[in-house]
């Protein structure tokens, strides 16, 4: 059976934003676009640790029994919507039924099965487990787009999936080829 693909203007690109972000929740995020059309837009918030509960304590809950090879799992906050709703962005190895094609190699799942699947050690080799995630209403982020709000750049497997959380701010803006110091809140200028 093939799998959907998910498809829109910026999917499967990183949402970068500007120096100047207001919204706490968002400042120095780097998002991961999984669907982007004129019906909105849905994202994954990659460089976020979500604070207060870790692989094991979720895997707990959901009464999975981990193996070993989950031990380095970290959760993220994937944004602020439907915070105990949990997704797993993955490398395509590993497909289920629910699975979502979003670019080339880039899955996007949101069902026990992959908790499962990373559970038990057979899980996809690269993967992102997130809680929440960022919405957009229809033309909400072009228009943000329009306002300097955010960057975009081509996601790439290091930039989704290391685990340097700290740094990929600035490796997702020296991939643009931008020096940070030149970044300017100011519609149409860098």
């Amino acid at each position: 059976m093939p799998m959907q693909k998910i498809q829109g203007y910026l999917a499967g690109q990183l949402l970068i934003a500007m120096p100047q972000m207001q919204d706490p929740r968002f400042a120095r995020a780097v998002v991961y676009l999984c669907a982007h059309s004129a019906e909105g837009a849905m994202g994954l918030v990659i460089n976020r640790p979500f604070d207060g509960l870790t692989f094991a304590e979720l895997l707990e809950q959901l009464d999975i029994e981990p193996s070993p090879a989950c031990g380095g799992v970290q959760v993220h906050f994937g944004g602020p919507v439907e915070g105990g709703r949990g997704f797993v962005l993955h490398t395509d190895d590993y497909m289920h039924d629910s699975s979502m094609m979003v670019e080339d190699n880039i899955a996007l799942t949101a069902t026990v099965d992959v908790l499962k699947a990373i559970a038990g050690g057979d899980g996809p080799k690269r993967s992102l487990l997130a809680l929440g995630y960022a919405g957009w209403s229809p033309g909400q982020l072009d228009s943000e787009i329009r306002e300097n709000v955010w960057l975009n750049v081509p996601a790439d497997e290091h930039l989704l999936f290391g685990t340097l959380l700290d740094h990929k701010w600035e490796a997702a803006i020296h991939k643009l080829g931008i020096d940070f110091g030149s970044l300017s809140g100011d519609a149409g200028h860098a």
